[in-house]
């Protein structure tokens, strides 16, 4: 868990918090605002554990970097879910690599390519490329598949000819493709 900071068309900064799952690579975006202080990092922890219990997902640690925003309220939402906190060294970005990786990745294929209006366009983009990141997006480590993989999905397959079908997301600046139904 850590955040990250977006510019705006009009120079306002952007601070997105957001969540890995380690294990399975999946992302869960909690928020974007220009003044995260302790309560709103302690609303959206609040809001992800419960998005977490709503998807059976048992926190056993959560790494975070040792931000003054991130407070004992903050801390206490996930010890009371039974997760033990870890902070990360100081200036240790190899640390929290996944996060960094992350950060990295959606700078280089979305954010460097869009012109972000506001709080809420961000939102709205970063929902529709984290739907693509956990649903479509390989991943080398997991054997190219994404992270929310699912059995009998139709996978391409170099071997089998058929239709390819594409879809355009974010404007047509990411581009998915499958078996056409």
């Amino acid at each position: 868990m850590t955040s990250s900071t977006v510019e705006t068309l009009l120079l306002k900064t952007y601070y997105v918090l957001f969540f890995i799952e380690l294990n399975t690579r999946r992302v869960h975006i909690a928020g974007a605002t220009t003044n995260p202080n302790s309560a709103w990092v302690s609303q959206q922890a609040r809001n992800v554990s419960g998005d977490l219990r709503e998807l059976e997902v048992v926190a056993r640690f959560l790494i975070r970097d040792r931000d003054t925003k991130f407070t004992g309220p903050f801390d206490a939402v996930f010890e009371a879910d039974g997760a033990q906190i870890i902070s990360t060294p100081l200036r240790a970005p190899n640390a929290n690599a996944h996060a960094e990786r992350w950060v990295g990745t959606t700078r280089a294929e979305c954010l460097d390519w869009i012109l972000i209006r506001g709080r809420r366009h961000l939102e709205r983009v970063l929902r529709e490329y984290v739907r693509h990141y956990n649903d479509h997006r390989p991943h080398r480590a997991m054997g190219l598949l994404p992270p929310d993989a699912r059995e009998g999905r139709p996978h391409m397959d170099a071997g089998r000819p058929g239709a390819v079908e594409g879809r355009p997301i974010l404007g047509g600046l990411i581009n998915e493709y499958g078996a056409a139904a």
